[in-house]
């Protein structure tokens, strides 16, 4: 069993076999700011911080009866099915700080917990639907204060990977990113989070339009024998000579998104920007005339 799935078990054990949803992903988090290696990365979303990963990690540790899933009038639960002792399987430090995160926020309400981590944490607030009915107007505004508000047109590019579905996200909320452009021929990916259902389900609860441009891609009959950067040269060359020429329509959609004020990234898989031919699609936006935005590599 991965290890982070212990540490969803042995938070459950802690508190005795059971946590609504929204508490378990409130603790969670607290127990995270203690981990110099952190088990999960966190997005701003509707209720605040909030872990798609461990979300998907119950999902698959219920479908093995580690646990289950309670729907009642008073919310989700999680609840506890299996009797091992998942606190003992955990490394000192962690079962340490677990620990401590319930001596030190056991007591408090579902409300009191969620307004700690808004008061604390304002960063991971800035998309909740509900900060207004539990802060007062100070902490409002060092909520809005985390917001990334820029006026400035710009184009971005963007891999995922190697880095989280949470960190990916937060590269865009951060840079003020509202276009999503993917341009993977398919976007299927079995790196959790970055197939289109859920990257564009994930987009929509943190205010980012998400598109998907499958005329952009590159099949994937031609990236199988890719060794040296000199073979991702040729392929793009041969690209931007056929692809690139053949779908300006979808150039252009680009460009006008950009045209009308919007902050939009493109995305593939690649980290590193030359081997993706996102690289070649940003490059021929910045070539079309009158072209007035600037372009990043996040």
């Amino acid at each position: 069993m991965y290890y982070r799935r212990k540490v969803l078990l042995a938070l459950l054990e802690l508190f005795d076999g059971q946590l609504t949803a929204k508490q378990f992903q409130k603790y969670l988090f607290l127990f995270t700011r203690k981990q110099e290696n952190k088990s999960f990365d966190f997005v701003p979303y509707l209720y605040g911080c909030f872990s798609f990963q461990a979300n998907q990690d119950i999902a698959t540790l219920t479908k093995y009866e580690y646990c289950k899933i309670v729907d009642t009038e008073k919310g989700r639960f999680y609840k506890l099915t299996n009797g091992d002792h998942f606190l003992g399987m955990l490394k000192p430090e962690d079962k340490k700080a677990l620990i401590n995160i319930k001596e030190q926020f056991g007591y408090l309400t579902q409300t009191d917990l969620v307004r700690h981590t808004y008061q604390q944490y304002p960063y991971y607030a800035i998309k909740s639907i509900i900060a207004k009915d539990l802060l007062n107007s100070e902490e409002l505004r060092a909520i809005e204060q985390q917001k990334r508000n820029y006026t400035d047109k710009q184009l971005f590019t963007i891999g995922y990977e190697g880095i989280s579905l949470e960190t990916y996200i937060n590269k865009l909320i951060i840079n003020d990113v509202n276009v999503l452009c993917d341009v993977r021929k398919n976007a299927y990916s079995q790196k959790y989070g970055f197939s289109k259902k859920t990257l564009e389900l994930v987009c929509k609860g943190t205010d980012i339009e998400y598109i998907h441009i499958p005329a952009l891609g590159i099949i994937s009959d031609k990236r199988q024998e890719l060794r040296t950067q000199t073979d991702y040269d040729l392929l793009f060359q041969e690209y931007e000579k056929t692809t690139l020429k053949e779908n300006k329509a979808a150039l252009l959609f680009i460009r006008d998104l950009l045209d009308k004020g919007n902050r939009v990234a493109l995305t593939c898989f690649e980290k590193d920007p030359k081997q993706c031919h996102r690289t070649c699609v940003a490059n021929a936006l910045i070539q079309l005339p009158e072209t007035d935005y600037k372009l990043t590599y996040l």
